[in-house]
């Protein structure tokens, strides 16, 4: 490249003669030059009047000048990785699949979110529904339909499943009072037991008592006198029929089997039968 003056003209220095313009360019009749920038331009100006001035102008012929089209536009767009130019409706077209595959994603997300959404729901409501079914089967007053025909609602299911465990709490509190009233019992019981067991081994360890020992025929006579004495007031009993029978012994019972009237009965017996031997 030739140098140039400031003000854009050839710099003439002495020195070898330059070439003929014709060993830079072959003639080709189809050769064309396309100024692609303003310095191309300017070098083949340059050039160009180099060959005027040696006289060789007949060569212009050979020589065409095309500039470029002022339509035609180069534009280069980032490149990729691998070092290629992307043009903008390549770029473009690579923008509109990202943002489609960025929308696809998103709503495939969505999709997925709102399916698992729904089926935890649905699992929420069979666990309830099976919860109620349940429930409607262990509560008596739940396994028989509604007046009208209808399904018993939830609401009354679970009405009448409180309404059965303050029964339940009721009557285990009722089974834990007679629990502990038969405890007591039982208690009592045991010490009467024991005291007679005492009576009983006191009165065997003292002596004679072979000979106070009692005959069997006398306590024959005891027991005798005393079912003679109940079946006195027993014959008044009505045995007409079952009913009749069942309430006139239960009046018996109450009336003349008390543990007084009892007592009274034996004294009185064991009296007239001590004086028949004295």
């Amino acid at each position: 490249m030739l140098p140039l003056f400031p003000d854009g003209t050839l710099e003439r220095r002495r020195g070898p003669r330059l070439p003929p313009p014709q060993t830079f360019f072959r003639a080709r009749s189809s050769l064309r030059i396309r100024p692609y920038d303003c310095f191309g331009n300017f070098v083949f100006t340059c050039i160009a009047g180099l060959m005027r001035a040696s006289g060789n102008t007949g060569s212009d012929s050979d020589m065409k000048l095309e500039p470029s089209s002022p339509t035609e536009k180069y534009t280069f767009s980032r490149c990729s990785s691998t070092g290629s130019v992307n043009t903008p409706s390549s770029s473009a077209h690579n923008t509109e699949d990202e943002d489609s595959d960025n929308k696809n994603s998103t709503i495939s997300y969505k999709e997925r979110r709102r399916e698992a959404h729904t089926q935890a729901e649905q699992k929420r409501r069979d666990a309830i529904k099976k919860g109620y079914d349940s429930l409607q089967d262990l509560v008596p007053a739940c396994q028989h339909t509604d007046t009208s025909g209808y399904k018993i609602s939830k609401a009354t299911v679970l009405q009448k499943s409180i309404d059965y465990i303050q029964f339940l709490l009721q009557q285990k509190k009722k089974q834990e009072e007679e629990r502990n009233a038969l405890r007591k019992e039982v208690v009592a019981l045991r010490i009467m037991q024991a005291n007679y067991e005492q009576i009983v081994k006191a009165h065997q360890t003292q002596p004679g008592h072979a000979e106070m020992r009692i005959s069997d025929e006398m306590k024959f006579q005891v027991f005798q006198a005393i079912m003679d004495r109940l079946f006195q007031t027993f014959n008044n009993v009505s045995v007409a029929n079952f009913a009749e029978l069942s309430g006139c012994v239960f009046s018996w019972l109450e009336e003349h089997c008390k543990p007084q009237t009892l007592r009274e009965v034996v004294l009185s017996v064991l009296q007239q039968l001590n004086g028949q031997i004295s």
